[in-house]
């Protein structure tokens, strides 16, 4: 039997547990951690991000299957599930650690996020300009254990209901051929 090959994606859209969520349904995940990248403070905590003083941003790192769901997919998904056109916010998340950045760990993710950020310009999708970061990956540090696999153990909580539930409903509706079977 044959090793999968992974491939890694980091993404920062607003609060982790909402791309953590949506990107838990998706074919050819292997595995979503939520967690911090992008900031000046060596292993930050939770408390240190949400002061917007470390320059982190909320993240998730993906491993997935190339060969299943590849990187222009799981970038046509980020796009689809948060405003890329809205500084340092998202909803009620304000912060420059909500701030929505793509952290490429290869010229070709980086070619990828350019050619997608484009294209939506182009599409004329958002009346605002997409203030999306295009940047190297550095580093990653994952958040506490408390916030890994958020939704699934909260997922009555009012902020699921109320922010990630659209988001889920947004990628059934539309990417319903690519969520994982059950």
């Amino acid at each position: 039997m044959s090793k999968k090959q992974l491939e890694i994606a980091t993404l920062g859209g607003g609060c982790f547990w909402c791309l953590e969520a949506v990107y838990e349904l998706l074919e050819g995940v292997d595995m979503v951690t939520s967690g911090a990248s992008g900031g000046h403070i060596v292993n930050p905590s939770y408390q240190d991000i949400c002061s917007g003083n470390s320059g982190h941003a909320e993240v998730v790192q993906i491993q997935f299957e190339p060969d299943v769901t590849d990187y222009r997919e799981i970038l046509d998904v980020f796009f689809a599930t948060h405003n890329p056109t809205t500084l340092n916010r998202q909803g009620n998340d304000i912060g420059s650690q909500y701030r929505s950045v793509i952290f490429y760990h290869s010229h070709k993710q980086q070619e990828s996020a350019k050619s997608k950020i484009s294209e939506l310009i182009k599409n004329e999708i958002w009346e605002n300009p997409i203030v999306t970061e295009v940047l190297p990956f550095q580093e990653f540090y994952p958040a506490e254990n408390y916030h890994q696999k958020y939704y699934s153990k909260n997922g009555q909580q009012p902020y699921c209901k109320l922010t990630i539930d659209p988001k889920i409903a947004q990628l059934r509706s539309r990417f319903s051929h690519k969520i994982r079977k059950a």
